[in-house]
């Protein structure tokens, strides 16, 4: 009695196994990342994983014809379909790896602002052996617009035309599209270094003071809902505080800087 009554309770404790089809492409010269996620997903969510792998383009297409889908990787789960690996995810209650399309992220700013703040205050400590510095938050504006900046040089195409929907000076003048970020780089480079302020602060000064202008009167005059350029031409940040915070900061670090050069400010 009492050795039943124990292996019942074992039982009740684990459950039955949770069992899961994962198709996915494997071939020698293709091994899809996604389906190595899936099928990874799936076993930190304690499922035993049957794998399938599609080793031809031949087989593959056969497999997305009879199922009536366009990519792989594909779960199943108790005989029904969940879908691909961002499928899989919300099946999970997670968030999807990529956002959906026309959907808005705050990821990459927040990435660049974060590592931005962190460096200014690495540079701090490497140099005053402490973080709690004036100089630490000069770094991070400066190395926020540098960082801002690689990100539009990464296609400066398409950041120029995102730009376009809203900048008053490039809708005026279409290069400035392009001369912008390299504006931006050369005022926030030579800020890191606290050099050549007779040009890193008027630059400073006129792109933020344009971009400024332009971000309000987009936002809060004509209540337009567009994507901001301010991290690329690929972006999916609604354009409004973030775009208006990155002008701000660089019409904040002008100033400061201008002071600082003028003798103004002394610390």
């Amino acid at each position: 009695m009492g050795k039943l009554f124990g292996e019942r309770f074992m039982s009740g404790r684990s459950g039955p196994s949770k069992k899961a089809t994962v198709y996915r492409m494997v071939m020698p010269d293709h091994l899809c990342p996604y389906g190595l996620k899936t099928v990874d997903l799936l076993k930190r969510e304690g499922f035993e994983v049957e794998d399938h792998h599609l080793t031809t383009r031949k087989e593959t297409d056969a497999f997305k014809e009879k199922h009536g889908v366009e990519t792989t990787p594909q779960t199943f789960i108790d005989g029904r379909r969940i879908g691909g690996y961002d499928d899989l995810r919300e099946h999970f209650g997670k968030s999807r790896s990529q956002p959906k399309e026309g959907e808005t992220s705050y990821q990459p700013v927040i990435a660049i602002f974060g590592v931005a703040f962190l460096l200014g205050l690495a540079i701090s400590w490497y140099v005053f052996d402490t973080i709690f510095t004036v100089q630490a938050i000069e770094w991070f504006v400066s190395l926020s617009m540098a960082l801002l900046a690689v990100q539009k040089l990464q296609d400066v195409r398409s950041f120029s035309t995102m730009f376009l929907n809203y900048d008053l000076l490039a809708r005026r003048w279409v290069p400035y599209g392009f001369v912008y970020p390299f504006g931006e780089g050369l005022a926030g480079v030579l800020m890191v270094a606290h050099a050549l302020q007779i040009i890193s602060v008027p630059v400073s000064l006129f792109i933020g003071t344009v971009g400024a202008v332009s971000v309000f009167k987009a936002v809060y005059i004509d209540k337009r809902e567009l994507k901001c350029a301010c991290v690329g031409g690929n972006s999916n940040v609604p354009l409004g505080f973030v775009s208006l915070t990155e002008n701000l900061f660089m019409i904040g670090m002008g100033l400061w800087m201008g002071a600082k050069a003028l003798g103004w400010v002394v610390l």
